[in-house]
C-alpha cells in the first residue's frame, strides 16, 4: 500500500469515512466509504498513476457512452485518484442467475469491444498475444512458469492471432457483475487491458453464441492467460491442467 494508506480518503472531503471491507480481490484494500452523505467504493493499491489514469479515464468515458460501470468521484481538488486510492460510485444489483441474464451480460461485454477498439493499451500491460515474444507484463512472468506450460499457453494464444481487439473487462465473473431489471453493470476493472475481445466472451452456457471453433479458441487463451496471471496458485494450476499439450 501507499505511505498515505487510508488517510488519503481525507481528500475526498473532511466528512468521507470508511466503512466496511469488500472482498475485492488479493491486490487491493477494497472497503465501503461514505462521501458526501453518499454510500461509495473506496480501493487502495499499488498501481501507478500512469495505470489509474487510464483505468479512471475508461470508467468515465463508459460511462458517458451509457455503459453501467463504477464512477470515479473526484477528490476536492479535481484529482479522480490520489495516493493509490481510487472512489467509485457503488453499484446495486445482483449476480446473473439464468441463461437469460447471461445473455444480458455477453451483450453489455459485446457493447464494450464495440465501444473500446483502438484504445491504447493498459501502461505497463501485455495481451495475450504480446507474450508470444514477451516474457513479462504486469502480473505475467512467465519466466516462473514451467517452460511446458509456457508452451501449452503461447501455443493457445497464437490460436487468437487476427481477431479483433479492444477493452476487455479481464474478469467478467458472476461476482463482478451487478444486475437490475433494468441494468448490467460491470465493476472491478482491475484487469482490464488492451487484448482480444473474445477473452470476455467464455461465459456459463455459452451465452455469447461463439461457434464451437472460436469457443474453443477463446475458452483455451483464457485459460492459458488466468494461469499466467496467477502462477502459481492452486487456481492457476487448474487453469493450465485444462491448456490442451502442444
Amino acid at each position: 500500500m501507499s505511505p498515505m494508506g487510508w488517510e488519503a480518503l481525507g481528500q475526498w472531503g473532511e466528512d468521507a469515512t470508511r466503512l466496511e471491507p469488500l472482498a475485492g480481490g488479493v491486490a487491493n484494500d477494497v472497503w465501503t466509504v461514505r462521501v458526501d452523505g453518499h454510500l461509495a467504493v473506496g480501493r487502495l493499491g499499488t498501481r501507478s498513476d500512469a495505470d489509474l489514469a487510464w483505468e479512471t479515464e475508461l470508467l468515465r468515458y463508459l460511462d458517458r457512452a451509457g455503459l453501467t460501470v463504477p464512477v470515479p468521484i473526484p477528490a476536492t481538488d479535481g484529482r479522480l485518484f490520489a495516493d493509490g486510492l481510487v472512489v467509485m460510485t457503488y453499484l446495486e444489483g445482483g449476480p446473473p442467475e439464468t441463461p437469460a441474464d447471461w445473455r444480458r451480460v455477453a451483450a453489455a461485454l459485446r457493447e464494450l469491444h464495440r465501444l473500446t477498439r483502438g484504445r491504447p493499451q493498459r501502461p505497463g500491460w501485455r495481451s495475450s498475444t504480446d507474450l508470444l515474444r514477451a516474457e513479462t507484463g504486469t502480473k505475467v512472468d512467465l519466466g516462473a512458469m514451467p517452460p511446458e506450460g509456457v508452451a501449452r499457453c503461447r501455443a493457445a494464444w497464437a490460436r487468437l492471432a487476427g481477431r479483433r481487439t479492444s477493452v476487455v473487462h479481464g474478469d467478467p465473473n458472476a461476482g463482478n457483475i451487478r444486475m437490475t431489471a433494468r441494468q448490467v453493470g460491470l465493476i472491478d476493472w482491475d484487469e482490464a487491458h488492451v487484448d482480444v475481445s473474445d477473452l470476455d466472451l467464455v461465459l456459463p452456457g455459452n451465452a455469447a453464441g461463439l461457434d464451437h471453433p472460436e469457443y474453443d479458441i477463446a475458452a483455451q487463451a483464457s485459460a492459458a492467460w488466468e494461469a499466467a496471471v496467477c502462477w502459481d496458485d492452486a487456481f492457476a494450476v487448474r487453469r493450465l491442467a485444462e491448456v490442451r499439450a502442444v
